[in-house]
């Protein structure tokens, strides 16, 4: 296992050993909370309506933008809206003034985040911006700042001071920025009723998009992959059969391929402790599970994981069978761990 060298004490070093005091820290953390209890308590829910309705009416796309801090968290809420289906970008202020602003239209909405809305950058953008006919908010935390009489529309995000002990870094506004954006975002997504299996149409690579699109027959073994035996087959005949289909199990049919159980690996060596050299003479059926799990192929595959975990004990496989009880296929916990489950 790997240390950690530079988090202990070295005494042969003459350098001074630098630690956080957890007092203090604490006490960062409650501050934050009060700094940000100002944002919400003093935030004016007007202004916000106004301009969630706002970039709920835009027919064209809702550009967002900033300069440093501010810029990242523009990103990040550009990112958000489009992952819910919302038709937004990121445009950066300086690329904008050297020839990026050609994408704004007069159906566009820009939303200029800055702390102080006195930005040298996204001044000199704005009238760029209404030039092309766009719709102009600015969204800043200092009063009486430039952008707000240069825009169409200003909301201002109440910000008592910055958590940094010299009131500079942007640490509790960029935060307060954060916050709105993604609750605004939120508000977005219920007005267009967006569904779960929406959100999951925009993040089909992701964890997310796949246990809400993926079903048990997209990820399970079906024909020639599963493993099959007949309950009279002898146990020590099926051992190439649960051995080499990669499931760990057999999957006991009759002769329309109803199932009747399951025999395990597991199974297999409980029954050679116990039965020795019995094992021979034994049959599948006499020591199968009569009373598996299983799962409908229509089901969703996050349910099949679900299911391989409940208890009394997680099992590492569900036969997959139809309504009148074939087996059609089989999904396993590799399988699904493998598809990205």
């Amino acid at each position: 296992m790997g240390s950690l060298p530079h988090l202990l004490a070295d005494s042969s070093s003459t350098k001074p050993t630098l630690l956080v005091d957890p007092i203090k820290l604490k006490e960062l953390f409650k501050s934050q909370q009060k700094y940000l209890n100002t944002f919400f308590d003093k935030l004016d829910h007007s202004q916000t309506h106004v301009f969630t309705q706002t970039l709920l009416n835009s027919t064209g796309t809702i550009f967002i933008t900033g300069v440093g801090k501010s810029g990242f968290v523009s990103k990040n809420i550009s990112q958000t809206l489009v992952s819910l289906g919302i038709r937004s970008q990121f445009l950066s202020p300086v690329d904008a003034l050297h020839g990026d602003i050609g994408i704004l239209t007069n159906n566009d909405v820009l939303v200029m985040f800055s702390k102080s809305g006195n930005t040298e950058e996204l001044v000199k953008l704005v009238p760029c911006a209404r030039a092309k006919g766009a719709f102009l908010i600015s969204v800043t935390s200092v009063e009486g700042n430039a952008l707000m009489g240069l825009c169409d529309l200003n909301v201002h995000l109440p910000l008592e001071r910055e958590l940094c002990p010299f009131d500079l870094a942007p640490t509790t506004s960029t935060a307060i920025q954060m916050v709105f954006g993604c609750t605004v975002a939120i508000a977005l997504m219920d007005a267009k009723n967006l569904t779960k299996e929406g959100y999951a149409a925009n993040h089909p690579a992701g964890r997310i998009g796949k246990s809400l699109i993926f079903k048990v027959k997209d990820v399970m073994k079906k024909q020639e992959e599963l493993p099959l035996c007949k309950e009279g087959d002898l146990i020590m005949d099926q051992l190439v059969e649960l051995t080499s289909k990669g499931c760990g199990c057999l999957l006991v049919v009759d002769d329309d391929y109803h199932l009747i159980g399951t025999f395990t690996d597991g199974d297999l060596r409980r029954t050679l402790k116990a039965s020795k050299e019995g094992i021979f003479k034994l049959t599948v059926g006499q020591m199968c599970n009569r009373n598996p799990r299983v799962i409908g192929a229509d089901r969703m595959a996050v349910e099949a994981m679900q299911k391989m975990e409940a208890p009394p004990s997680p099992v590492q496989f569900l036969p997959v069978i139809d309504q009148n009880n074939v087996v059609i296929g089989i999904v396993t916990l590799h399988g699904l761990v493998s598809a990205g489950l």
